[in-house]
């Protein structure tokens, strides 16, 4: 695809119904299954002694395109499995957490809390929590919980259950000024929030490819800072995080001078041929454009739903999320929904409703008529 090439529903797998769970996960490009014929399968069955380098390669290509996605070096990507198995590595493997803690909401996916918990050296001792409720989008709010021991931000840049962004730049360069890291979650945000990491420039981004990039599952990813490489020492290492991983001396480990430090042992290949080929292609969309189609609809539902609609209602603090609440009657909305073919879900705040570049005015429609005849 070139970057001209704009993509369109009619080039995904949607399925019979009003599909509205982006922030759960993509639907995939018609286009992956060739493309994963192509750069997994075909090396496997036709190639001999050039299986892995093609297979290494899909791995370059996913690198390759997060470094588009993000605006920065492919390099500094280092491929991980799921996000919580690269937040173990990372916390396990910085200098800081002798004594530091971390800042986070309790808002942040809950498989944050069991990481941090069962990682970091004090466990619970070492986390601070910012209660759920109050507003993360405000940056005033991080910088009241920032502490003199605080050693990182943990930041999620959108919440999906509150349908909130963050607001990055802010706590981000205020904790520079504190001499405090940061840590970016941006799995429920790349693909339908522009981020641009060579001017945020924070120290560390876990996320994953299974919602917005519609890459699907196994294709997690860690970026590292290049200031911050040189501190890190991962324990869970295996010959791929080796300098040379084929000096095959038992005896000598020399840990890669690149973020591939944190990579392990014998790497996955599958998930990121697939979800290499489904970023670039949405790369190539435009991810500022998908933005665009994802507020225009999004607005539609505010204006028609007024006061049922709980999430932020300025577009500098909404993530690609809508939550509808009908107070007395929201038992009812999820199973209406439903009921009609509208793929929605519920958390504590209220229905999760999430428009993206291959939804249309038609399915917004029919949410809104549901919703009004309730």
């Amino acid at each position: 695809m070139t970057d001209a090439t704009r993509l369109s529903a009619a080039d995904f797998h949607l399925g019979a119904s009003t599909y509205l769970l982006n922030h759960s996960v993509g639907r995939p490009l018609k286009s992956a299954e060739a493309a994963f014929q192509r750069s997994y399968f075909a090396p496997w069955q036709d190639e001999a002694e050039g299986i892995w380098p093609q297979w290494l390669g899909c791995i370059e290509q996913f690198r390759a395109a997060l470094g588009q996605l993000f605006n920065v070096p492919g390099a500094r990507f280092c491929p991980q499995s799921n996000l919580s198995s690269g937040l173990t590595k990372l916390v396990m493997a910085l200098p800081q957490f002798t004594s530091g803690r971390v800042l986070m909401s309790e808002l942040d996916f809950p498989t944050i809390g069991y990481v941090l918990a069962q990682a970091l050296p004090r466990g619970r001792e070492q986390i601070q929590f910012i209660p759920a409720g109050l507003d993360v989008s405000d940056a005033n709010v991080w910088a009241d919980h920032m502490t003199s021991d605080t050693a990182m931000v943990f930041l999620s840049h959108a919440y999906s259950n509150t349908g909130v962004q963050a607001p990055l730049a802010e706590v981000v360069a205020l904790a520079k000024s504190r001499g405090v890291m940061t840590l970016l979650d941006v799995a429920q945000s790349a693909g339908v929030l522009p981020l641009d990491l060579a001017r945020l420039a924070p120290d560390f981004v876990l996320g994953s490819t299974v919602k917005w990039l519609c890459g699907g599952p196994g294709a997690g990813y860690l970026y590292i800072d290049p200031e911050r490489l040189s501190q890190c020492q991962p324990k869970d290492v295996g010959w791929f995080s080796h300098a040379n991983p084929f000096a095959m001396d038992i005896h000598d480990f020399q840990y890669h001078p690149g973020t591939e430090r944190f990579w392990g042992g014998t790497p996955s290949v599958a998930p990121y041929a697939i979800a290499g080929h489904s970023i670039a292609q949405l790369v190539g969309h435009g991810i500022g454009t998908i933005r665009e189609h994802n507020l225009r609809l999004q607005q539609q539902l505010i204006e028609a739903l007024g006061e049922r609609v709980v999430s932020p209602l300025e577009p500098a603090r909404r993530s690609g999320t809508v939550i509808l609440n009908l107070g007395s009657q929201q038992a009812r909305l999820a199973p209406a929904l439903n009921a009609v073919g509208i793929a929605v879900d519920e958390r504590a705040q209220g229905v999760r409703v999430s428009p993206h570049l291959y939804n249309s005015d038609d399915d917004i429609r029919r949410v809104i008529e549901v919703v009004q005849g309730l």
